[in-house]
């Protein structure tokens, strides 16, 4: 399953670089820029809000169309600046495609379905992937790709890069054996046996007393070798 998502447009204007990006992000907006293989770098700005719902809802594998005056064109969300603190977009990035030309572009993974072995064994889920990188044209590419796990019915069952189920014209480009998802047994913690502490301490004493003991025959022997010396003179 997959799922592709229609173009969506963001309206922008050209921005002037002697702006304070503190104003222009308290009065609501969004400074960015684009650029591409044949597309000059173009500082521009935005709606804060638009952009941030867009990129929650749509994620940055989906094809953008950036209007205004003297703009006119598709990009794909090549990398956003975040805030420390806050974690909220303060700077995006756009890469200016061209439709003709394939892309690379790595693509979300989303797992739906339920597991026989996690349901009726106990198996633990085990998402290897979680997203994938495809290749197409931008038309081509999906949103998101929907993985079934219900096809893991078994301890040894598992989902691989070759069972993603693709829409045409997009090709996968990892390794089609690579495990996408599996599921494992867990095994059972064996319990430590109780330690008892009385008979630790009665060892312990034990040692204690033979130490005592053997000190006690050293320090005497000093002591007779003492009582001969006397003798002799």
């Amino acid at each position: 399953m997959y799922n592709v998502v229609s173009m969506i447009t963001l309206d922008v204007e050209k921005r002037d670089l002697k702006s304070p990006l503190g104003e222009m992000r308290k009065s609501g907006k969004i400074p960015a820029v684009f650029y591409g293989k044949k597309e000059a770098s173009t500082p521009i700005v935005l709606s804060f809000a638009i952009f941030d719902k867009v990129l929650e809802d749509a994620g940055e594998s989906t094809i953008l169309h950036l209007k205004g005056t003297g703009i006119d064109v598709d990009v794909l969300i090549h990398d956003v600046d975040r805030d420390p603190v806050t974690d909220k977009p303060r700077h995006v990035d756009f890469y200016a495609i061209e439709k003709d030309k394939k892309l690379e572009v790595k693509i979300p993974l989303e797992f739906i379905g339920v597991s026989p072995a996690v349901k009726d064994l106990g198996a633990v889920l085990v998402k290897v992937m979680h997203e994938v990188e495809v290749e197409a044209l931008p038309k081509d590419l999906p949103h998101k790709l929907v993985i079934d796990i219900s096809a893991l019915a078994t301890f040894e069952s598992v989902i691989k890069a070759k069972d993603i189920p693709l829409p045409a014209g997009v090709s996968i480009k990892v390794k089609p054996e690579e495990i996408v998802a599996s599921v494992y047994e867990p095994k059972e913690e064996v319990e430590a046996a109780p330690v008892d502490l009385l008979a630790i301490e009665v060892v312990k004493k034990g040692k204690e007393a033979k130490e005592g003991e053997a000190g006690a025959e050293t320090a005497e022997a000093p002591k007779k070798e003492e009582k001969k010396e006397e003798k002799k003179k």
